[in-house]
């Protein structure tokens, strides 16, 4: 499974456990953080395409470190007047690790489940004070 989501003006393709570099986001290191700008999402071979973007999707993930990036050089020159100019430039991103893919039949299967198993745990408490 897979999905395609926005952020920080580019597009990324994730899977549950990559390790993504993002632009620099707000957030603490160690943050769960939520991508709600989900453009598409394929799971098993069933496409779904968002117009702009699909519903009752998300994409979680942990903040795993800030940093900066390589050093670029960033030399101007004009020639014939002696003038040259040589600046430095770190990129600073976000390192993410992505956690999970919520889609809306996930959370009504987790939903089902939770309620089977509260209904499971009731049975057993009345068959024990019964007996």
């Amino acid at each position: 499974m897979y999905a395609v989501i926005e952020s920080c003006g580019k597009q990324y393709k994730v899977a549950e456990g990559d390790v993504v570099f993002f632009e620099k986001l707000d957030a603490e290191e160690g943050k769960k953080i939520t991508f709600d700008k989900v453009i598409l999402v394929s799971d098993d071979g069933k496409v779904q395409v968002g117009n702009p973007y699909v519903k009752g999707v998300k994409v979680e993930g942990k903040v795993i470190v800030h940093g900066k990036s390589k050093k670029i050089i960033v030399f101007k020159m004009k020639a014939k007047k002696n003038e040259r100019t040589k600046q430095g430039h770190r990129q600073p991103y976000t390192k993410v690790e992505i956690t999970g893919i919520k889609t809306a039949t996930k959370k009504a299967e987790t939903a089902k489940k939770a309620e089977t198993t509260e209904k499971v745990e009731k049975a057993e408490k009345t068959e024990k004070v019964e007996a």
